[in-house]
C-alpha cells in the first residue's frame, strides 16, 4: 500500500533542510574537498528522488505539481547507478539554485493535503 502523500512530502522537506544545514556557510570548493559533506548531500538528494519518484507513482496529481520533478528523479538515478560521473558543480547548482523552490513547493503541497483524506 502506497504511502500518504504527505510522507513523501515530509521526506523532501526534511531532506532539503538537511542538505542546507551540512552546506551552511561553505564554498564549492569546500564541498568538493569534504567527502563527509558531498556524502552526505548526495544521501539526501537520493532520498529526495526516491521520494518524488515514489510520490510520482501513487500520486501523480501531486508529484505533477513539482516544477522540476523529472530532473529530481534523473539526479536521484544518476547518483545511484552513476555515482562515478556525478559533476559536483551540478549537484552545487542544484542546492544554491533549486533547492529553496522544490522546498517550498513540497511544504505548499503538503500543507494543501487533507489529513482525512484517505484516498490513494
Amino acid at each position: 500500500m502506497p504511502r500518504d502523500p504527505r510522507a513523501y512530502l515530509f521526506d523532501v522537506i526534511q531532506a532539503a533542510d538537511r542538505i542546507a544545514k551540512f552546506t551552511k556557510g561553505i564554498s564549492l570548493e569546500t564541498y568538493r574537498s569534504n567527502d563527509l559533506v558531498r556524502s552526505g548531500v548526495e544521501r539526501q538528494f537520493t532520498i529526495i528522488g526516491e521520494a518524488v519518484s515514489q510520490l510520482s507513482h501513487h500520486h501523480p496529481e501531486i508529484a505533477d505539481r513539482l516544477t522540476h520533478r523529472a530532473r529530481i528523479v534523473v539526479f536521484r538515478n544518476i547518483l545511484i547507478h552513476a555515482y562515478a560521473s556525478i559533476d559536483d558543480a551540478i549537484a552545487w547548482d542544484l542546492i544554491e539554485g533549486g533547492l529553496a523552490l522544490l522546498r517550498h513547493e513540497a511544504t505548499e503541497l503538503k500543507n494543501a493535503q487533507n489529513p482525512d483524506d484517505e484516498s490513494d
